[in-house]
């Protein structure tokens, strides 16, 4: 991570002159500077909208849940404040919000305290200022890092009745399980429960002779049918490609259907995959 700094302070300190500024670093925010040759991580841009706030702003969305802990959220996404309204700029959401000092917690980054959205606060944000299935993965990931109670965030909305976006709140709130180990997966999920299926349960171990075989992504316990998606790394990686061939078959001879989904795979053809193997299940289980 690159030293991040309001470009103004540092030439009124005497630490280097405008042309330095100018020649060695850019600006990522209006007045907020790093030097050229580095690679800004979401941490550097989320410090540089603070200090952009002139120390202000309360961090809020989703650099809010990646300093939660949460996963996925790369350099490109926008950072979201919770401050007063001014011009709008590339890379920054400002939100002119109110927040209760129960709202507000802080979090220390390069020995920088932040004051940052609570879990509970910052899913209230998510699930009311992202689309569906957006404002799901980001959820998903936050409950997975830092787990947050659906009763917690309804009080927020109690709180705030007339706040934009309750209905999508509460809407994608049931949904949300921290089970899910990747955008994909809650991708998948909902598309499942969409489909009109059982909500499927998540991280699902299985065993033999009291033995760990191997966790599935989601499944159906009382039928034996399971969904996985296997993302890039199970190609890119060989050896896990193989680990995980092995450890379905041992699920399979458990007597588990596991359905495996790939980017490439339509929606409609999954949905009918998954289908025909409950029924099948539903057959079977009838018979005995």
């Amino acid at each position: 991570m690159a030293e991040v700094f309001i470009g103004s302070e540092a030439v009124a300190a005497g630490a280097l002159t405008e042309h330095q500024l100018r020649r060695w670093h850019r600006s990522i925010f209006r007045d907020v500077y790093l030097p050229t040759w580095s690679n800004p991580t979401i941490d550097d841009y989320t410090l540089g909208a603070w200090l952009w706030s002139r120390r202000c702003g309360v961090v809020a969305g989703a650099a809010a849940s990646a300093l939660h802990g949460a996963q996925w959220v790369d350099a490109e996404t926008p950072i979201e404040l919770v401050a007063k309204s001014a011009r709008p700029q590339r890379g920054l959401i400002v939100r002119n919000e109110t927040l209760a000092s129960d709202e507000v917690t802080h979090v220390t980054r390069r020995a920088i305290t932040l004051p940052v959205t609570t879990p509970p606060r910052t899913a209230f944000d998510l699930g009311r200022h992202l689309p569906r299935d957006q404002a799901l993965a980001r959820l998903d990931a936050l409950a997975r890092a830092a787990p947050f109670s659906a009763e917690d965030v309804l009080l927020l909305a109690k709180r705030y009745r007339g706040a934009r976006g309750l209905r999508r709140l509460t809407d994608v709130l049931p949904l949300v399980d921290g089970g899910a180990a990747s955008p994909k997966e809650s991708w998948l999920r909902l598309l499942l429960v969409d489909a009109g299926f059982p909500t499927p349960t998540t991280q699902i171990p299985v065993h033999r002779n009291w033995r760990l075989i191997g966790v599935l992504d989601m499944g159906w316990e009382d039928h034996l049918v399971a969904v996985e998606y296997d993302g890039d790394q199970h190609r890119a990686d060989r050896r896990q490609f193989v680990r995980d061939i092995d450890r379905i078959a041992a699920m399979e001879d458990r007597g588990w259907v596991v359905i495996r989904v790939v980017a490439e795979h339509r929606p409609q053809d999954i949905i009918d995959r998954v289908a025909r193997a409950l029924a099948r299940a539903t057959r079977h289980r009838d018979r005995r």
